[in-house]
């Protein structure tokens, strides 16, 4: 299996039992969140090696979160911990429907304060894949610094790079900065995912072929733009194409389905699958990744992601 390195900030994330406003809820279940962590995982469960990246506070949850990694399977061997700043935390609503509210409490987190020096000592020998987010370069400069590091030593070394925008506006001073970092990262990686609406405020583009043609003018050779419950649109040099997305049962929570998506397309491309089979994967643990509470838990196995797979054709084929 691939051996694969990423990059982010975890954090403690408290889920609501019930239903209501965060302020008058008074009891949570405690998760780990963050999409680095989502992505790690699921690829973890799909048998590949991952190492992750990050710096965490010299806290309880800290503590916590690198324990949850190990019990993973994910390689914590550049995870850090700084002895003045906190780790990062969110507070989620429950929802029957739509997205829940989040609240974060990551300002000046410890994740923020990574620089070029996190990554000094990394060992690159056997890292085929790395995946990044548009998240860490919006936490500080120094964490900027550190990604644009991360992707010209993966290019030096010929190691396939995928990115998520994964836009989170609110961590940004300025929207058109936020825009030219992200495009800027992105345009440098051999796979792209953003979302719909993503890609239409990075590129000023609606269509979803002028959207994928605008990375690819850039070099991008993938392009997967998610379309939620529609599925997907893929665009390579040769072809472009829709994928259909998987019935779900009932939508629990959103939060992370993006993430699933690019753990099936990463997983079924380093695997060798058909793009068209990859994509179709992505849209399967997007799915199964909904219905679920936490961001992460929902993420399946080999054997689960089968089932589903299978099962779901079934179904479809009796309609």
């Amino acid at each position: 299996m691939s051996k694969i390195i990423t990059v982010g900030e975890p954090m403690a994330l408290f889920v609501a039992n019930d239903e209501g406003a965060l302020e008058t809820v008074e009891h949570f279940n405690r998760f780990v969140a963050g999409a680095e962590v989502n992505f790690s995982i699921g690829m973890s469960r799909l048998g590949h090696q991952v190492t992750y990246i990050t710096q965490l506070g010299n806290d309880p949850f800290g503590k916590n979160i690198k324990m949850f990694l190990q019990q993973n399977e994910i390689d914590t061997t550049y995870v850090t911990f700084h002895p003045h700043y906190l780790t990062g935390m969110q507070f989620k609503e429950k929802v029957v429907s739509g997205d829940p509210e989040v609240f974060s409490a990551r300002k000046n987190s410890a994740a923020s304060h990574m620089g070029v020096e996190q990554i000094l000592n990394v060992d690159w020998d056997g890292f085929d894949h790395i995946h990044l987010t548009g998240i860490p370069p919006a936490l500080s400069a120094g964490c900027r610094e550190m990604v644009y590091e991360l992707i010209k030593q993966a290019r030096a070394r010929g190691v396939q790079i995928s990115y998520d925008p994964n836009l989170r506006p609110g961590l940004w001073a300025d929207k058109q900065e936020m825009i030219q970092v992200i495009n800027d990262l992105a345009c440098q990686a051999d796979i792209v995912l953003p979302g719909i609406e993503e890609g239409k405020l990075l590129t000023g583009r609606e269509e979803v072929q002028a959207i994928a043609d605008f990375y690819h003018a850039a070099g991008v050779k993938t392009v997967v733009i998610k379309l939620g419950a529609k599925g997907a649109f893929t665009s390579t040099l040769n072809e472009g194409f829709y994928t259909e997305g998987f019935p779900v049962e009932k939508v629990v929570d959103t939060v992370g389905a993006g993430d699933g998506f690019a753990v099936g397309v990463v997983s079924g491309i380093l695997e060798g699958l058909p793009i068209e089979e990859a994509v179709k994967r992505g849209a399967a643990i997007g799915a199964l990744a909904v219905m679920s509470p936490g961001d992460n838990d929902g993420l399946p196995n080999k054997i689960r992601l089968e089932e589903f797979m299978g099962s779901t054709s079934v179904q479809e084929l009796k309609k």
